[in-house]
């Protein structure tokens, strides 16, 4: 065995053996992406869907029941204030039965009686009138003489001004007396087509019809919807955010609206309103949200191709850092109750705690532990640690 050992292929085959053994021992470095820390721009953005609408947008409904003729109008069409959009002819009234008849009847009656008392009333007032003129007339004769009192003439005045009174009301009554006897006989008047009017309904602006509730002719209640009308160039958008983000909004901020099918384009805020209400999310919880009114901040040009009730996304921005250092947030990783990163010092990793600021969709500001121009890690993997050699096989650019 001793000879064995003193063999030199032995020797030689152990040794390799051996060297092999360390080769795959040997720590290996870890393949990471790395991202440089760099000056930049930090935009804090609260980001919604959002719908366009038409800013001012008219319903033009049916102003009485009837027979609406076909409305020739089209989604798309253009319409000038005062156009035609329908014809409606007025519904007829309905044949009473004998009940209803009699009932009518009976009412007219009524009426008729209460007018004849009214008008009797009316009399009697204008006669009571016309004794307390005829009164005042001779007291106040005496009053000039000095034969009464200055009081009786005044008692005497207030009489008349009482008696004028009470004929206004009189006549008042009768007035409406005579309303109600037109109103009953009204009632009782046979349904005809004798002196009915068609009624045009004519659009109350220029615009575009948006939309078509009626097209076939047919019979429609009154204030049941024709046509909708509306400038299509004169859009807003409308998005609703949690409370808790709308909060942080205020009008004039900047907004970018984007995924609309072009390139972003600038808006800006002109409202929040000043109630919220509650919807349920898809995850079914109740979610209090207030709607943010906002408008489009370039010309109708270049969003020409956006109609009423399209889809959008919009980012209102709601800080701005200028020349801040910055990081990837994909370098970014919770340790215990602060944020930490690994950077990257002659090939180790090196475990840094930093202090970061305000945050948007990519990147983070840093406020303590970077130093411009450091490496830091991209994704660090669960398989990195401190002091771990690593190799760079992608950086992204600053």
């Amino acid at each position: 065995m001793a000879r064995a050992w003193r063999n030199p292929r032995v020797l030689v085959g152990v040794a390799g053996v051996a060297a092999l053994v360390a080769v795959a021992m040997w720590p290996r470095a870890v393949e990471v992406d790395a991202a440089p820390v760099a000056r930049g721009t930090i935009e804090v953005t609260l980001d919604e869907d959002g719908q366009t609408r038409v800013r001012d947008r008219f319903i033009v409904a049916a102003p009485v029941g009837g027979d609406v003729r076909r409305i020739d109008l089209d989604p798309g069409d253009r319409i000038e204030r005062g156009a035609v959009i329908a014809v409606l002819r007025p519904a007829l009234s309905q044949p009473l039965d004998a009940r209803t008849r009699a009932e009518a009847t009976a009412a007219l009656e009524a009426a008729q009686a209460a007018l004849g008392r009214l008008t009797a009333d009316a009399a009697r007032a204008r006669t009571a009138r016309d004794r307390a003129r005829q009164v005042i007339a001779r007291t106040k004769s005496l009053a000039d003489a000095g034969a009464v009192a200055r009081e009786e003439l005044e008692a005497r005045q207030t009489e008349l001004d009482l008696a004028e009174a009470a004929v206004r009301s009189a006549e008042f009554a009768v007035a409406q007396a005579e309303h109600e006897v037109g109103v009953t006989r009204a009632r009782l008047a046979s349904p005809g087509t004798a002196g009915q009017i068609d009624v045009t309904v004519r659009a109350p602006i220029s615009g575009v019809v948006l939309r078509r509730y009626r097209e076939s002719q047919s019979v429609v209640p009154p204030g049941e919807p024709l046509v909708e009308i509306g400038n299509p160039d004169d859009l807003e958008i409308v998005a609703d955010f949690l409370s808790a983000d709308a909060v942080r909004i205020r009008p004039g901020q900047a907004v970018r609206i984007e995924q609309w099918g072009g390139d972003p384009l600038p808006g800006r805020v002109r409202l929040v309103e000043p109630s919220g209400f509650t919807r349920v999310s898809a995850l079914g919880v109740e979610e209090q949200r207030v709607n943010v009114l906002i408008d489009f901040d370039a010309p109708a040009e270049a969003h020409g191709a956006i109609r009423d009730n399209f889809r959008v996304e919009v980012r209102v921005i709601v800080d701005r850092r200028e020349h801040v250092l910055t990081i990837p947030l994909g370098s970014l990783f919770r340790r215990q109750e602060t944020w930490a990163v690994y950077t990257i010092a002659e090939g180790t990793a090196r475990l840094q705690t930093v202090e970061v600021g305000a945050r948007s969709r990519t990147h983070a500001e840093v406020v303590r532990g970077l130093d411009e121009g450091a490496t830091v890690v991209l994704y660090p993997p669960d398989t990195l640690s401190d002091g771990i050699k690593v190799e760079v096989t992608a950086e992204e650019l600053p």
